[in-house]
């Protein structure tokens, strides 16, 4: 596994490293040692999959707040996803900075995203399938979320008009 650190501290692109043969490929997804050897700390407490019907549907920017921040590993198990982790800790250099990266079922390609870094993503292709690793369970009181679309952000979403919830689409502005 290779360990990135994007222009966020604290996240890093994962690529794996698979092993092909004639009967195709092998490859870690997951690996506590390698993410402790690299400095990333992660208990894992529960994982999601998020099924996505169509090309287009607009997922986040989601977080959790204090006391309950968490950590997510996330990849793309099906079709091809636009990415985007943003940067809330107010102590930080890149205090509401973005990344934004290209997951695949292909590409061998995750991301991991720090507490209080809020994420989402867009569906290119229909019938994407994303998998989330977490590092803190599910606590409704301290969800959170960020506009998509917020002006202090500049998020360059490919698809202009995104397939999305009441709930993600409102949002407060920062």
């Amino acid at each position: 596994m290779k360990f990135i650190e994007q222009n966020i501290p604290g996240v890093y692109l994962i690529e794996m490293e698979p092993f092909k043969d004639e009967r195709g490929s092998f490859a870690r997804q997951f690996c506590l040692k390698e993410l402790q050897h690299n400095g990333l700390e992660f208990s894992m407490c529960q994982c999601n999959l998020s099924g996505n019907t169509h090309k287009g549907t607009l997922r986040g920017l989601h977080y959790q707040k204090d006391p309950f921040p968490e950590i997510k590993i996330v990849s793309c198990l099906r079709g091809r996803i636009f990415d985007v982790v943003v940067d809330l800790r107010p102590n930080s250099p890149t205090y509401l900075k973005h990344i934004t990266t290209e997951l695949t079922e292909g590409n061998n390609k995750l991301l991991y995203i720090p507490p209080m870094c809020a994420h989402g993503f867009q569906t290119l292709e229909n019938d994407s399938t994303v998998y989330y690793q977490l590092g803190e369970f599910f606590h409704p009181e301290a969800y959170a979320g960020v506009r998509w679309n917020d002006p202090k952000l500049g998020i360059n979403w490919p698809i202009k008009n995104p397939i999305i919830n009441e709930r993600d689409n409102n949002y407060a502005l920062l």
